[in-house]
């Protein structure tokens, strides 16, 4: 289980996050849900070491963030791929194999395979992701860090840039995760996907969470019918407010 307990932090000169305390859960996948700027990449980066905290402590499966082997307990897939034009796509997984000192790693390997494949991206094992579309670099990311055995995954975004049969064979992975007691811990802007596949949802707001909970708890709490309508009422926003200022203009 990932924890954060009563975390403040962000950048040099600008505090971000506010007193910021959730769970993931084992055995489920988590939304962090919230608007642009509302600190989901900054929550992200803490739980990542990339910022330091200001007060409070993040612990996951037992660890804290100063601990040795933190990182790898868990498995990071940024919004914007980040892979290098020199490497394969199977140097690329090799590398992550060796960067974890993975043990089985010709198991690891033919699920990666098995994953490119579900993302009929098996052709494209010796190939060059510098030359790949956008979509087709994130499924290399997504099976660079699917592949690996830990207890959280982190996907910042997970839903921009896929194609339906990624976006398919993404839940159907983080699905079976689950399944294995393993977190997902995604951020995402698309409700309707996150409220017909996530267990748990974190609403985040100006850097505070502002409520935190399974769909029925969420929807018991603003006393509405969907994740959507939950979002904007605990946030203090009407869906219309764009329509009604263009119809104002």
């Amino acid at each position: 289980m990932l924890e954060l307990q009563h975390v403040s932090g962000g950048y040099l000169n600008k505090e971000v996050l506010h007193d910021v305390s959730f769970q993931v859960p084992t055995a489920s996948i988590t939304a962090l849900i919230g608007l642009n700027g509302a600190g989901k990449s900054t929550t992200i980066k803490h739980i990542l070491g990339l910022l330091p905290l200001r007060q409070g402590q993040i612990i996951n499966h037992g660890l804290s963030l100063n601990a040795p082997n933190y990182l790898k307990q868990l498995a990071y897939v940024p919004e914007m791929p980040m892979l290098y034009q020199e490497l394969t796509v199977q140097e690329h997984v090799e590398l992550v194999l060796t960067s974890y000192h993975v043990d089985d790693k010709e198991r690891i390997k033919k699920r990666a395979l098995n994953y490119l494949k579900a993302f009929r991206l098996e052709h494209e094992w010796t190939s060059y992701p510098a030359y790949f579309s956008k979509g087709m670099q994130q499924k290399v990311m997504l099976v660079c860090a699917l592949m690996l055995d830990v207890p959280l995954y982190v996907i910042d975004e997970p839903f921009l840039g896929l194609d339906p049969l990624g976006i398919q064979t993404l839940l159907e992975i983080i699905t079976i995760k689950k399944q294995e007691g393993r977190a997902v811990l995604l951020s995402t802007h698309v409700l309707d996907t996150a409220e017909r596949f996530c267990d748990h949802f974190i609403i985040i707001d100006a850097g505070q969470v502002i409520n935190t909970g399974t769909l029925d708890e969420l929807l018991a709490t603003t006393h509405t019918h969907n994740l959507s309508d939950a979002y904007f009422h605990l946030v203090g926003q009407s869906q219309r407010v764009a329509t009604d200022l263009l119809r104002e203009v």
